[in-house]
């Protein structure tokens, strides 16, 4: 069954969804069914620049010509009015502006790992267990109390030069409609939104010397905006059009799966990666390796994030001699073979569920027979296990799931992966198999305030990654091994 509808056969209202990614901007055009329109999508690549020392940075006018350019295409393809514009961002990116809504920074990505000192001096200071379970997240590089102590004391001219503080999507929306504000994700994912209140949490503002009034406001997805000015250059099919404001790739993944409650983990697999669970009202005890962030009124997303899935593929790819695409996914599907390298496999540092921003890479008894499909099956296992630490502490506060739905560019490109964590979880792996399921969810939390009462299309899956129990013995060892490896190496970094 093909996931995607014909302009003649869309059920009306319509959506355009904007996802802005990694490694580029993406726009499409959806039904009131969540279906997307055939020949409405539209991308635009990009890149981070990364350097040695930590740096992870973008252009956020670059980033904001690239929406615009998705929005003129994609409602170029229509003559029907379009009700909603909703867009997500990858999370806890920042941007300082000046007094005229200029950036007068480039965009800090999640990646950036520079204020990795001021992680620790937050972390001497402040009670973290508290902290965490007031704004759902520990102190870690890729949240902005850190990175905010980093500017004021590497960029203090710059530092006080910002009028407002905002996140990308705010930034564009800001410069395309002449409105902006942070939506609830959006805002929960800087690790400085007071989770149970849904304000900025005044401490961690007075702290990091940043005003709230330098914040935007927080709008949850019940709240969308209405512009200020005339989208110049767009089509007349925008007018009457709601925005919504701005909301984490986290929060548009989780729910563009289809996942409906606890019962079932959502494995994101793309640049980075992530676990979650959509959870009911609020969470009295958070585990100290997971974060949980606020999503609206009523719901958060519990969960854990890794830094580098894609990316280690990327790095294993341009730096090793391998052998053909099918030899590399046989070798993952079989039996594991004993030998292999242990593999931490951190390349921007680690997230869930040591929090150490400044671990690196580690490949343990690498000898000069090693080859290299055993350098990149030990470093895939290494990031199975890498999913199942967040699993294990997943299942501490929300059970054991009936299934995870494996999500995201990576689960289908490397099934071999998909199949190593159902192996080294013991639960079954399913993988969603619609293209683009991040600006899937983006059309859909529109969809859930605009049209309400449509029934939504199930999203298609595909087959089942079912554990091999027989080798769970096997990856438990290993699983121990790579613990033993991580604190004797990464937590003495901490």
């Amino acid at each position: 069954m093909s996931f995607k509808t014909s302009l003649e056969d869309a059920v009306l209202p319509l959506v355009l969804a904007l996802d802005v990614g990694s490694t580029g901007t993406r726009g499409g055009l959806y039904d009131a069914r969540g279906l997307p329109l055939k020949k409405s999508n539209s991308k635009v690549a990009h890149a981070f620049t990364t350097l040695e020392d930590g740096t992870s940075t973008i252009n956020a006018d670059q980033v904001t010509e690239e929406i615009r350019q998705c929005i003129d295409y994609c409602t170029g393809t229509t003559d029907q009015p379009i009700a909603a514009v909703a867009i997500d961002t990858f999370a806890s990116s920042l941007v300082g502006v000046d007094a005229q809504g200029h950036a007068i920074t480039p965009c800090y990505t999640y990646a950036d790992s520079r204020c990795a000192p001021q992680v620790s001096y937050l972390r001497s200071i402040l009670d973290e267990d508290a902290t965490q379970q007031r704004t759902g997240t520990r102190q870690h590089t890729g949240y902005l109390p850190p990175r905010f102590l980093w500017l004021k004391q590497s960029h203090p001219d710059v530092f006080n030069r910002v009028d407002r503080w905002l996140s990308l999507g705010e930034y564009a929306w800001q410069r395309l409609i002449g409105t902006t504000a942070a939506g609830t994700s959006t805002a929960a994912w800087t690790g400085m939104l007071n989770r149970r209140q849904g304000t900025w949490d005044e401490e961690l503002c007075k702290l990091v010397g940043v005003d709230m009034e330098q914040l935007s406001p927080i709008a949850p997805p019940s709240k969308p905006l209405t512009p200020k000015k005339r989208v110049s250059g767009f089509g007349g099919n925008l007018a009457d059009a709601v925005w919504f404001a701005p909301i984490s790739d986290g929060h548009s993944q989780s729910i563009g799966t289809g996942t409906m409650d606890s019962s079932q983990m959502v494995l994101s697999a793309a640049t980075s990666g992530a676990m979650r669970v959509l959870v009911e009202g609020d969470l009295d005890d958070i585990p100290r390796g997971l974060w949980c962030n606020r999503i609206d009124e009523t719901r958060s997303i519990l969960g854990g994030a890794l830094n580098d899935v894609g990316r280690a593929v990327t790095w294993l790819e341009s730096t090793l001699q391998l052998p053909e695409h099918e030899v590399i996914e046989q070798m993952l599907l079989d039996d594991p073979v004993p030998g292999t390298p242990i593999v931490l496999p951190w390349f921007s540092g680690e997230r869930s569920t040591g929090w150490v921003g400044q671990a690196r890479a580690v490949f343990q008894r690498v000898s000069a027979a090693t080859t290299p499909l055993e350098l990149y099956r030990g470093t895939v296992e290494g990031v199975a296990f890498s999913y199942n630490r967040m699993f294990v502490e997943l299942m501490q506060v929300t059970g054991r799931p009936h299934e995870i739905l494996g999500t995201g560019r990576v689960s289908n490109d490397i099934p071999g992966l998909m199949q190593i964590v159902a192996d080294v979880t013991t639960a079954p792996v399913i993988p969603i198999t619609i293209k683009r399921s991040t600006l899937h969810g983006t059309a859909l939390m529109a969809l859930e305030v605009i049209a309400p009462d449509v029934e939504r299309a199930e999203v298609t899956r595909g087959d089942t990654f079912q554990p091999h129990r027989d080798r769970f013995g096997y990856y438990h060892q290993r699983a121990e091994r790579f613990q033993v490896l991580y604190d004797k190496v990464i937590a003495q970094v901490n």
